[in-house]
């Protein structure tokens, strides 16, 4: 029954920033890390950045330094503060909980994000 719903997307400049949000519903009781993902055209589906209910982050090295991963845990939200985009960072960024059994249902529609150049 758990939902994840992203939302934040759009389309912008390279060098600027963007706010991802993941609002989560359900019964999310038993997750304990929650992440990012994104896919672009014709690539795998990747985990950029995960993080525990204790704030335990952990980030894929094509963002760190440009991207941090934070939670609201009373709200059951997850975000993604993207800062200096690269045309690179184009794709569809979807919230999970990567090491759930039962991931594989979860997954949302995602939301597009396009860094033009």
């Amino acid at each position: 029954q758990v939902q994840f719903v992203e939302s934040g997307g759009g389309l912008v400049q390279a060098g600027g920033s963007l706010r991802l949000s993941c609002a989560a519903s359900g019964s999310t009781f038993s997750i304990n890390i929650m992440g990012w993902y994104r896919q672009a055209p014709e690539k795998q589906r990747e985990l950029i950045a995960s993080i525990s209910r204790g704030g335990y982050t952990n980030y894929a090295d094509s963002v760190k330094g440009r991207f941090t991963i934070s939670r609201d845990n009373a709200d059951n939200t997850l975000y993604l503060q993207m800062n200096s985009l690269k045309p690179d960072d184009t794709a569809v960024y979807y919230c999970n909980a990567p090491y759930d059994s039962r991931r594989f249902a979860y997954w949302g529609q995602g939301t597009q994000v396009t860094v033009s150049s």
